[in-house]
């Protein structure tokens, strides 16, 4: 099993064919790469949807793999000021590409970390050398780049993967990595990645370093408690047994090393879907404003342990009252 590289880099799709999901998207680029030419782009979705390898992707279509001195990545988070977009930007756009294609392309990674003051000066840019270079914007949330930019640019929005695509991709990666794993392992893989292809590979690889892929060993890479171990505690709450769900609580932080936050998302999330308690809507909305109390007291800074056991505590006392 070989994990000297980052699985998520070296099965990234080469091709625009290779990709999964977004059907439509590719099939507009598809069209980009097929005539030579495109206009400025803006790709905005989640992280891991596949937003960068889309653009990697269709440069790679239009240049055929030349892609030295035609093309350019730029990651906004760690050079987010004007002074990149009057050098480093302004130099790579204003100079002619190398080959048959007119205009080379630039990428910008995380373009909605720019300051206002980048993205006035980027949009002078993308005005004044539009004939020599193409600019593929990529952000998570559009409504964060300005309007000049969003108004000259075709906007591309991925949407999540599907837990079925992320699925297939994953029994892929194991089959070419002889990873050993069980459908629990994958599909706790698709609990904890939500929607997000890199996560979704990275956790794979990380559980695969540990051993066999199972629920467990994902769980455990991730550093969150298994959701039938946060069950059984709420189960212990409800049905009054409040040292012993305190207890297991108490277990929780010491084996898998959580803070207060981690436990109280996997809380919420398993009292908002849980069918096994008799849980009434009016309860639920109960344990929601407590939680919702306590997480801000524990941003706050106050002890972890105490805010929990208070948490626990108040299901305690719902669970006997829906009893009576």
């Amino acid at each position: 099993m070989a994990l000297e590289a980052l699985w998520a880099e070296k099965y990234r799709p080469k091709k625009l064919d290779e990709m999964v999901n977004q059907k439509e998207i590719i099939e507009r680029l598809k069209q980009f790469a097929k005539a030579k030419a495109m206009p400025h782009c803006l790709f905005a979705g989640p992280p891991g949807t596949g937003k960068t390898t889309a653009a990697l992707c269709l440069a790679n279509e239009i240049f055929e793999g030349e892609l030295a001195g035609n093309f350019l990545e730029l990651n906004a988070s760690d050079e987010r000021g004007i002074n990149v977009v009057r050098e480093d930007i302004k130099n790579f756009a204003r100079t002619i590409s190398i080959g048959k294609v007119s205009f080379k392309i630039l990428v910008l990674d995380e373009a909605d970390n720019m300051t206002s003051d980048a993205q006035q000066a980027l949009r002078r840019t993308m005005e004044r050398y539009s004939e020599t270079c193409r600019f593929i914007l990529i952000c998570n949330y559009s409504s964060k780049i300005i309007e000049p930019i969003q108004s000259r640019t075709a906007i591309f929005r991925f949407q999540p993967l599907n837990h079925e695509d992320i699925i297939r991709y994953l029994k892929h990666i194991c089959k070419c990595e002889n990873i050993n794993y069980n459908e629990d392992g994958l599909n706790a893989i698709i609990e904890v990645s939500e929607g997000d292809m890199r996560k979704a590979i990275n956790t794979l690889q990380a559980a695969a370093a540990i051993g066999f892929v199972d629920e467990k060993s994902v769980y455990r890479v991730v550093g969150r408690a298994e959701p039938k171990e946060v069950l059984e505690m709420i189960k212990l709450a409800w049905s009054g047994k409040f040292i012993e769900a305190r207890n297991k609580l108490r277990e929780l932080l010491i084996n898998y090393g959580l803070s207060g936050m981690d436990v109280l998302k996997q809380l919420h999330k398993e009292i908002m879907k849980t069918s096994s308690l008799p849980i009434t809507e009016e309860d639920k909305i109960k344990i929601a404003d407590v939680i919702g109390e306590v997480s801000y007291r524990v941003i706050e800074g106050v002890d972890d342990e105490i805010q929990l056991s208070y948490l626990l505590a108040n299901i305690a006392l719902l669970g006997s009252k829906s009893q009576r």
